[in-house]
């Protein structure tokens, strides 16, 4: 079937399903890459932007945070996704205020996330009054005029709450969280809350600071790569190209998921003949489908497997470890860990071997680890599993979240985040001069709770779809349209603009692959990715509308009209000029010294790390924490299910390209929940069938109506379904202990008929 015009609504009775494609990547995907761009940008317009992506004095890709290699890089060093992103941001199509006039907010409630997504980029300020069923034009002088109103009407600083999404650059991370700090609060919810947050809580508790700790070379030059929890040939499929220089090198890969991902299974590299002409790299030696939530029991196991097997490095336990007497006094209950795992206790004992064998180990997971409830104690688990063998510290070893928008990780750097430490936020004081406040902020849980509670009138968000992103969607839209102010940063027209306040705005913003030019001169800025680094981000191409204004600039404008022209930050000097923001950044962010000087390298500047670069741990023990961590199995009631969340194949986080997830054989539809096909057949449906999601918690139930069931090769008694369409399912009560992130990785479902 012909793929419709993405402008146009989409039926989803034209659900197609087939073969999943395997292997991941390969000339299929260099076509659609140029297709997408090419009726997005165009062709001329794509030939200028993507040689430019992830390249020395180019832009960073606004999709994933996977590193670019240090010094020599490829001609094309992106992947399909990331020209997806591209093509997305630097498309031709232009939302002005005729298309406000032309549709109400009514009207593009009933419009899918797809739809709102590829009408295209927005061109002007605009602004929802109370009564009004339109945005209207605004300039902006009004416009940070009337936000800066609005949140000084507010009873107290704390009845607002300032968003953050991961696409924020350094500079205006920095700057946002001063101007929320100088407001007077720390309500600094932002993604992290929801993806990663669970990985700095275990890793801040026991190795001392919550990032990664290897390298791309780390990763490349492993004997061992534990792939666990994430789906890269979707999520960040160059990742691939270095799981493939793994296997070229002679290292092995143990793949742990509960769905067969192409990604995981095997890769055809388009940057090569082997990609272009032959059968692609294998690339799991072991694919362990765990059944969901059995992780935390499977590392257990592990650990108690290697323990028993002599497989300690005992001087790196004694040196640099705490805790390990009464961790190594655990026992393996099997029974459990077969009902927990759903896997033979033969393929444990063969994972357990290949990690004592190995001499250099990677452990790498995403947010099929991070969004349990358990996500917290699972992790610290795998962190008890490297501990072990002495797999912190060490060339070609380590810990590796792998964290999914571009800047996430640096954001957090710069001060994005509710519950910063005493040294940043006296830094901050004694640098600006201005009074900084200390009680802990909400994140995005507590952000919602407040809202409910109506203690939080006013939310600001730069980048994101706040709406789209988190979870409960009925009591996500229902807490935003209570508030008297929405203001949202963006690039283009997402589901959160929908969900307006009493007064809302759209503040349209410059894109990665836009040239932003300040009275000082054209301006770049900078970015850390996943392992720690921080490099420039340049644009090249003309702004999408002669009205756009950095972000930076945004929020440099909204600092002086809510603080006051003679407020002790000089919010008008920052937005002339950036080198004077990362002047300040490397006063008060620690490791960004001669910060100016240092991004100007190539290939930019690696944060410190103290576990990797000396194994020092800044834990309250001095050392790194063996953790005793308790399995709490799920039970799910008969005749229920235990469903996942997932990206399909052809979107980013909230961000829709397409209806094509071809890696799991899924065309033309997004309103499906994959289950095998025997539990299909015990609840009494066939494949193909209509039914509404029911998900259970406690005594509450949420409705998500008009799924097609389609068969998969799921566990038994496990289902997936795409977010946003499936958040509305996730209970906003259900979090994960220790970070508070939403449990959308195991929701007790059933199915009904319509």
């Amino acid at each position: 079937m012909a793929r419709r015009a993405p402008e146009q609504d989409i039926d989803e009775n034209d659900l197609e399903v087939g073969e999943p494609g395997r292997p991941a990547a390969g000339v299929t995907g260099v076509l659609v890459s140029l297709g997408r761009s090419w009726e997005q940008m165009g062709v001329v317009r794509s030939v200028r932007t993507l040689p430019l992506l992830n390249q020395h004095g180019g832009f960073d890709c606004p999709g994933c945070a996977w590193p670019d290699p240090q010094g020599h890089r490829k001609v094309a060093e992106f992947c399909e996704n990331g020209a997806k992103a591209v093509a997305e941001e630097a498309t031709t199509r232009r939302i002005g205020p005729e298309f406000f006039a032309r549709h109400s907010l009514s009207e593009l409630e009933e419009k899918t996330d797809y739809w709102l997504g590829q009408q295209g980029r927005l061109t002007e300020p605009m602004v929802r009054r109370p009564g009004d069923d339109h945005y209207r034009p605004i300039s902006w002088d009004d416009a940070f005029s009337l936000i800066a109103r609005e949140l000084n009407a507010l009873p107290s600083p704390d009845a607002a709450a300032f968003y953050t999404s991961g696409r924020t650059s350094n500079e205006a991370a920095f700057l946002y969280q001063l101007l929320v700090r100088s407001f007077g609060t720390n309500n600094l919810p932002d993604c992290s809350n929801m993806c990663h947050e669970s990985s700095g809580s275990a890793l801040v508790e026991t190795i001392g600071i919550g990032k990664g700790s290897v390298s791309l070379e780390d990763l490349e030059n492993a004997d061992l790569v534990l792939v666990v929890g994430q789906n890269p040939g979707t999520n960040h499929p160059r990742m691939l190209a270095s799981l493939e220089t793994v296997k070229r090198r002679g290292g092995k890969i143990i793949a742990v998921n509960p769905l067969p991902e192409a990604g995981l299974l095997r890769f055809k590299n388009p940057q090569n003949v082997r990609g272009v002409l032959g059968h692609g790299t294998a690339l799991a030696d072991e694919f362990a489908q765990i059944r969901l939530g059995g992780d935390l029991a499977l590392f257990k196991a592990i650990s108690g497997l290697l323990l028993k097997a002599g497989a300690v490095d005992h001087d790196f336990v004694s040196r640099y470890t705490h805790g390990f007497a009464e961790f190594a006094a655990q026992d393996v209950d099997w029974e459990l860990t077969e009902r927990a795992t759903g896997l033979e206790r033969e393929q444990i004992e063969r994972i357990a071997d290949m990690i004592a064998s190995a001499e250099r180990v990677v452990a790498c997971w995403a947010m099929g680890l991070t969004q349990h409830k358990q996500a917290v104690p699972t992790i610290r688990e795998v962190v008890n599993v490297l501990l072990l063998r002495g797999m912190i510290g060490k060339p070609g070893a380590g810990v590796c979240p792998v964290r999914g928008h571009s800047n996430v990780q640096g954001d957090r750097t710069m001060g994005i985040w509710e519950k910063m430490p005493e040294s940043f936020l006296a830094a901050l004081e004694q640098e600006f001069g201005v009074p900084v406040p200390r009680r802990h902020g909400f994140d995005v849980v507590e952000a919602l709770h407040a809202m409910h509670e109506r203690k939080v009138r006013a939310l600001v968000a730069v980048g994101g779809n706040f709406a789209s992103a988190t979870p409960d969607t009925e009591a996500t839209e229902r807490a935003l349209r209570s508030l008297a102010l929405t203001v949202h940063v963006s690039t283009k027209l997402n589901r959160s603009h929908v969900v307006a306040g009493r007064t809302a705005l759209i503040l349209p913003t410059l894109g990665r692959t836009e040239r932003d030019v300040q009275e000082a001169g054209e301006q770049f800025v900078t970015v850390e990715d996943s392992m720690s680094v921080v490099h420039t981000s340049r644009g090249r191409l003309g702004p999408a509308s002669s009205h756009l204004l950095s972000e930076i600039a945004i929020v440099c404008r909204l600092g002086s009209a809510l603080l006051g022209n003679d407020h002790a930050v000089p919010w008008a000097s920052f937005e002339r000029d950036y080198d004077l923001v990362r002047d300040r950044i490397a006063r008060v962010v620690p490791g960004c010294h001669d910060y100016n000087r240092r991004v100007r390298e190539p290939d930019g500047f690696v944060l410190p790390h103290p576990p990797r670069d000396s194994r020092e741990f800044d834990t309250p023990t001095g050392k790194a924490n063996f953790t005793v961590n308790e399995v709490e199995l799920i039970e799910v009631p008969p005749g229920r299910l235990l469903l996942q969340t997932l990206r399909s194949h052809d979107q980013y986080n909230t961000t829709i390209y397409g209806l094509s997830d071809r890696y799991r054989g899924i065309e033309n539809a997004r309103r499906v929940v994959l289950v095998h096909r025997q539990d299909i057949e015990d609840a009494g449906f066939a494949d193909g069938d209509l039914v509404d999601i029911v998900s259970e918690f406690g005594d509450e139930e949420r409705w998500a109506r008009g799924f097609r069931v389609v068969a998969f090769p799921t566990p038994r008694g496990c289902a997936a379904a795409y977010y946003p369409e499936a958040n509305a399912l996730v209970p906003l009560r259900s979090v994960a202990d220790g970070s508070n992130t939403p449990v959308s990785k195991a929701v007790v479902i059933r199915l009904v008929r319509p």
